[in-house]
């Protein structure tokens, strides 16, 4: 029944993304209370008991919202949506084991039950057990993919766990169910960047004399203006990989801005022997040629 729960709060969600796990957890359960108001699995003397507990859990009465429930389990009505929704109740209240322990019950009488797992998952998140909270996502995720809460939890939880791949493969996911959610987008754009970060990191776990790393230094103090730091690390890029296309050409540009016409085309020939189908690389050594030309 999860694709029942983010019709009500598609407004909400947005502000909830910004105030971490706890808000979006109770967000979510106050929807997902809503959803749950034709309890047809129970016997029939039970179902106005449930029926009670859920109002009383919508105006924010949670002690007669508990009492109800446990009055339904009490009188054997032992299914999932009860367990999920007391579980709910300890969830706003903030006592978050009692809560975990009422999810796990419901997935154990009902493994494709979806929203007990998102809940659960964040719970376990919000105490800091990202291992398991991840499996929980991910099952959720795999129950019902279209589902957004279950993929902005287990971006949350590879987040946490360092998985950087995860993040963006969640937002990727994410922007391709509402393409016209700019959240998803910037997120995403995000996920990128931070990836960016790990695999320069791991560029320098893996070979910390990788001409890349001396290239990704050198793209930096390019963007900020230090051309003589970028000179220095794109020549420390060369060294270090003679042949690696783009390093020379990158230099010749640096070489141009500090008015080095002479070495920057010194650099570009290295291109082209690397690189003959380089269409900048021609292309900017016809400029210098045509250049020259008119000095003589």
């Amino acid at each position: 029944m999860v694709h029942q729960i983010h019709k009500p709060i598609n407004a909400a969600i947005g502000w909830a993304r910004g105030l971490g796990v706890a808000i979006l957890v109770i967000l979510l359960a106050l929807a997902n209370g809503r959803a749950q108001v034709a309890p047809s699995q129970l016997p029939p003397a039970l179902q106005d008991l449930f029926r009670e507990g859920v109002a009383a859990q919508k105006a924010g009465q949670l002690a007669e919202a508990e009492k109800a429930f446990l009055k339904v389990l009490e009188g054997g009505g032992k299914v999932a949506f009860v367990y999920n929704n007391l579980g709910i109740v300890y969830q706003q209240r903030g006592d978050l084991a009692r809560a975990i322990a009422q999810f796990r019950e419901a997935i154990r009488l009902q493994p494709d039950y979806v929203a007990p797992r998102i809940l659960l998952g964040a719970s376990l998140l919000a105490t800091r057990q990202v291992p398991e909270a991840t499996r929980h996502l991910e099952r959720a995720v795999k129950l019902q993919p279209r589902e957004p809460l279950a993929r902005l939890q287990l971006a949350k939880a590879y987040e946490r766990a360092g998985n950087a791949a995860g993040v963006v493969a969640q937002y990727r996911a994410l922007q391709k169910i509402a393409p016209q959610d700019a959240e998803y987008v910037y997120q995403l754009g995000n996920a990128y960047l931070k990836y960016a970060g790990w695999c320069v990191q791991e560029i320098a776990r893996v070979n910390p004399r990788s001409a890349r790393l001396y290239q990704v230094m050198a793209e930096n103090s390019l963007a900020q203006g230090r051309l003589d730091l970028a000179e220095r690390a794109f020549q420390r890029a060369a060294q270090a990989d003679p042949g690696l296309p783009e390093i020379h050409y990158a230099l010749a540009q640096v070489y141009l801005q500090q008015g080095k016409p002479a070495e920057a085309r010194h650099e570009l020939e290295r291109e082209l022997a690397i690189a003959p189908e380089s269409v900048a690389a021609a292309a900017m050594k016809r400029k210098l040629d045509a250049a020259e030309r008119q000095v003589e």
